[in-house]
């Protein structure tokens, strides 16, 4: 059975800010590269449990995911958790992967 994918108001900003930084309203490339993006984010309906724990689960004391998205150095974290009962992949936030690991009040 699928999962529901729900972006949390920080993870939505987050997509926004990301689609203004890489200018997908003027690239075909950059257009191209954030709907990807998107739609992998979307993927995670299905086996969400695929993607490995983030570190920041320790800290948090939650069960955290993160979905890696690109290529090294450019490449983007979209942190997530599972709600088991409700069959719902709630997305937390999305950050670049060179960014230090978020702090549990990022995460809310």
């Amino acid at each position: 059975m699928a999962y529901c994918v729900e972006l949390t108001d920080r993870a939505h900003r987050d997509l926004i800010d990301l689609y203004l930084l890489k200018n997908a309203g003027e690239s075909i490339a950059a257009a191209l590269w954030f709907n990807v993006l998107e739609q992998a984010i979307y993927a995670l309906a299905h086996l969400p449990r695929r993607c490995p724990a983030a570190p920041e689960g320790r800290m948090a004391k939650r069960r955290l995911r993160h979905l890696l998205y690109g290529d090294k150095p450019h490449f983007y974290r979209a942190i997530y958790e599972i709600d088991e009962p409700g069959k719902v992949v709630v997305v937390l936030t999305i950050r670049h992967g060179a960014m230090d690991v978020a702090r549990p009040g990022e995460l809310s």
